[in-house]
This record gives C-alpha cells, structure tokens and sequence, in this order.
C-alpha cells in the first residue's frame, strides 16, 4: 500500500517528517541495511537513503532554505507520486539547491537568503505504555537488601521517609521504596533536562548564531557594525570566539568602525548577561586583548591555529531586536544537541542546563515533556529550573528511571545510546572522578548541602542492565556518597560485573567526533 509522507526541511536539515497529521522518526521510514550503517554513514546519508530506498513511500516537500513558498510546494499529484528520488531531484532543481551532508560547509560561494532556526518542533510521541514496572510484587532477596539499606540509615538518625529508591531490570521490579514520592533531585533535574531537550529538538539539532553586517570591508575595514543574532548555543566558549576572528579575517576584516551589536540569546562563556557575552566575544575576537583564560584555552588548539585580530573601534550594543537590511556573513553551528547533553552532564555543569531548559520553554515544561515521555504521572516530577538547584526541584525515583529508559528508547532511533549522554564510569572523565562507583555504569548525580541523589544504568551478568535510583536527603553528604557507593558493588558482586559494555549502552564513536563548524555565507570581499 502506497503511503505520502510530508518532510520538512529547514536549512538543508530534515526537521519533522508527516505521515497524515500523524508524526513519525524519519528514521523509521529507512530500510534495514541504512538503520543498521546508521552511526557510520551519518543522518546526512540516512536523510538521503530515504529518496533513494524509497521504494512504495511517496514524499511530499516543503523546504525553508530553498525559497520555495507553500503554493509552490503543493504540486500536482501526478508529481507527488514520482518515484521519490526523482521527486527530490526536480525539486532541487526548480529551488536552485541540491541536496547536502549534514555537516556544514566552511565556505559558500554566493550570498544566500538565511533565516534563523524556528521554534521548537515536538518529536517524541507519548509513550504507548509506561516505561517503568508495576509497583506491586517487587523481587524480594533485593528488597530485603534495600530495606536494610533504609534502615541503615534510620538508625544512624535519618528518617525512612528522607529516603527514595527504585531498581528494575528488563519488566521486573527489583526494589522499591518510596519510589513513587518526589524527593529533591538535585543535579539528577538534568536528566529531565537532557529528555525534554532531546524530546524537543533531536539528537542533531544545532544552535545557530549568525553573524551579519550593515556595512561594507573597504582595505581591511567593515566600515559599519557587527552584528551577533544568538541563537542560544549554550557552548560558545573562548575556542568559538577564536574561530570566529579567524574567519572575519579570512573575509579580510581586521577593523571594525562600528560596534558589536549582540541581538536576541546569544551567550558566552555560560553567561546569560548580552553585554557581558559581547564584550568577551569583543576581547576573544582580537589576540592583543586577550585575558589569561583566553590564553590558556588557545594552547589547547593545534599548534597552527592563527592568532584573530579583528579590532572594533566602537562599544558593545545590545538590541531588543534584529535590525533589518543586513548582509550576513558568517553562519555558526554549534555542537550536535546530543553532544552538548554529554558535556553538561559528565561536569554537570548548571548554566548549560539552564540555558538549554529556557530553550525548551522552561522548567514547567521541562517537567511537562519529562513526563509524558517517561509515562509517568505529572505529580511525579516538579521542578523550578533546569539545573537542579534548590531543594524544590522534586522528582521520584521511579520518574527518574523513566526518564533514562525515555532517553534510551527516543536515542535508539538514532543509533545512539545514554552512554552518548551521561558519564560511564571509567571512561569519561567529569566529577564522578573522584567516587568508588562501578566501572562502566552510565551514572547522573546530584548533591547539594543536604542531598545525595545517584541513577543511571548498572551493566550486570545475571540481571542485564540494571535501572535504578536512589535519593537520600539528610546532613549526611559524604555519608550518603559512601552508602550509595557500598550498595552498588554489594549489588555487583551478587549479580556479576561485566567485563565490556553491553550493546545497548554502548556509546556511538561518530559522536564524539563531531564538533561545532562555521560557514561563509559570502565571497570574500564580497560586502
């Protein structure tokens, strides 16, 4: 049975694919030998295997980048109904484009239309069922284990009810404890960022800043302003702002006369604050200024890497909004969501989080999303920000073991696994460093004064992959850390270490490689 399916590309990217009013993966519409190369041939291929395994699947296209309006995408049946490689050729050619990678180029020959990323497109469904066991009839060796674990800490003087824990493997339960009760999360609030993030955007998504100008380089010189339209990249640190100068200067600008005008979200160095972010880009922009930490981060470079001088004569400026009329000239690409994820979450670093939960929507709809991906109830997760910070950002243990398997389904479409996204021990350096934790667990942490929260995936022999959470709140930090440590190796040592990582944790090894890019929207000279 034939079936059309809707695409929509937004620059040169396959955003959301349509069948009916219904969305689907585009992932799920690949035959088995694309979804199997899938993490070495790259979306970009995958995206393009599609048109070229088409066989009984009709497309309909729309598309940002090539200019073409709604009107003109609504062709006839006839050539709806094309073979779908065919389909994507002509439609190439009638908008003047071809299809790309989906790594950036670094250079464009020609001036080209740009339009900044649009909103957030909703890409996971609801789940069909739960994805975490039913509460009753927990296995009982491990509940019993868990149970003087609890009372290990009551009788040092922390209530039972200060404490929450949830073990599963496969569609058994292991343990419970209050597993169903909020409990402050702390940092393992990350884990509800990381899925809605995910949940939102795609695992590939990238944030763009644009660079544009309302001038013109006469010998040397942008006889006008710079202009940053942020596109709230949570990961523009020092290494970007180099990057950047050196492709000003290979535009041939080494003076600006006008000033660094920042527009919309654009952040450095994790700073929310416009000016501050400008004027560190305006100091990252120009080796002559550069501040000690700038200097530092440039000796970890290749040993090539040229020295940026673009000096801005005028002040840092910030707009409420993107003037019109402007020539863009440089378009840059941050890194793929799914690495970003990884960062913040082996250092757990708080302002990354937050910045990518006001991208979603904020911490209300961080939870929103959490839930309903994870089938949980919606009392279960309540949260005022994205970081974890503060003790009113409350979640269950059974949420948060959701949560994981929530990330694990929507990852594996794309070929990756949580070990893409959160720290596995031994391998990934980050804060858990310092813990006794097992080797090769995929783990999220979370700590304040008075909370120690630990979850993620323990590999075992016996039971598989063991899902688990436990949160314990109490003037007990380094206390807890120890308890917490010393039941995950009694557990281990029951069920069977493994000795390598099992398949569905596995982290995919294109992922990593992957980093930010940038591209010249002009010819040189050609303001």
């Amino acid at each position: 049975m034939e079936k059309t399916f809707w695409l929509r590309v937004l620059d040169r990217r396959l955003t959301t694919c349509n069948e009916g009013k219904k969305q689907v993966k585009f992932s799920s519409l690949l035959p088995s030998d694309l979804k199997r190369d899938a993490g070495t041939r790259g979306r970009g291929d995958a995206e393009r295997g599609i048109f070229m395994h088409g066989d009984e699947k009709n497309f309909f296209l729309g598309t940002a980048s090539c200019l073409l309006t709604s009107a003109s995408c609504l062709l006839p049946p006839a050539f709806c109904l094309l073979p779908p490689a065919f389909c994507l050729l002509v439609l190439a050619l009638i908008a003047g484009c071809s299809p790309q990678t989906d790594a950036p180029q670094s250079t464009v020959n020609q001036p080209e239309k740009v339009t900044q990323q649009e909103s957030p497109v909703e890409l996971t469904p609801k789940p069909e069922q739960p994805l975490t066991v039913p509460l009753d009839n927990p296995e009982s060796v491990t509940q019993q284990q868990i149970e003087q674990y609890i009372n290990g800490l009551a009788a040092k003087g922390f209530a039972k009810e200060n404490h929450g824990m949830w073990i599963q493997a496969g569609n058994r339960l292991l343990a419970n404890h209050q597993g169903t009760i909020p409990l402050p999360a702390a940092s393992l609030t990350k884990v509800a960022t990381s899925l809605a993030a995910l949940s939102t955007f795609g695992s590939e998504h990238q944030f763009i800043t644009l660079i544009s100008t309302n001038g013109s380089i006469q010998d040397g010189v942008l006889q006008g302003d710079l202009i940053i339209q942020g596109g709230e990249d949570p990961f523009f640190v020092w290494e970007e702002a180099i990057a950047l100068g050196n492709l000003l200067n290979q535009l041939g600008i080494q003076q600006v006369t006008g000033n660094l005008v920042i527009t919309d979200k654009f952040y450095m160095n994790f700073e929310f604050d416009p000016l501050k972010s400008g004027n560190l880009l305006k100091q990252g922009l120009n080796a002559q200024i550069w501040p000690s930490e700038a200097q530092t981060q440039y000796q970890t470079l290749p040993p090539d890497t040229p020295k940026p001088q673009v000096v801005i004569q005028g002040e840092v400026q910030v707009l409420p909004s993107t003037p019109g009329n402007l020539q863009p000239l440089i378009r840059h690409y941050s890194f793929p969501l799914v690495e970003l994820l990884k960062k913040m979450n082996r250092y757990s670093n708080n302002k990354m989080a937050e910045m990518l939960a006001q991208a979603v929507g904020g911490a209300k709809v961080v939870a929103q999303k959490s839930a309903e991906a994870s089938g949980v109830p919606p009392t279960e997760i309540s949260l005022i920000n994205g970081s974890g910070l503060g003790e009113a950002n409350k979640i269950s243990p059974r949420a948060v073991c959701g949560m994981f398997l929530a990330i694990e389904r929507y990852l594996e479409s794309d070929n990756l696994t949580v070990g893409d996204v959160f720290t596995i021990v031994g391998q990934d350096k980050g804060i858990l460093d310092e813990r006794q934790l097992p080797q090769l667990s995929v783990l999220k942490s979370g700590s304040l004064n008075n909370v120690s929260a630990l979850a993620g995936a323990l590999p075992t022999q016996q039971q598989g992959t063991v899902w688990f959470a436990t949160m314990n709140v109490g003037q007990n930090l380094s206390g807890f850390r120890t308890a917490q440590e010393a039941l995950l190796q009694e557990l281990l040592q029951q069920w069977g270490a493994v000795q390598s990582l099992p398949e569905e944790l596995t982290p995919n090894p294109g992922v990593s490689s992957k980093t930010s890019s940038s591209e010249i929207l002009i010819d040189n000279g050609g303001v």
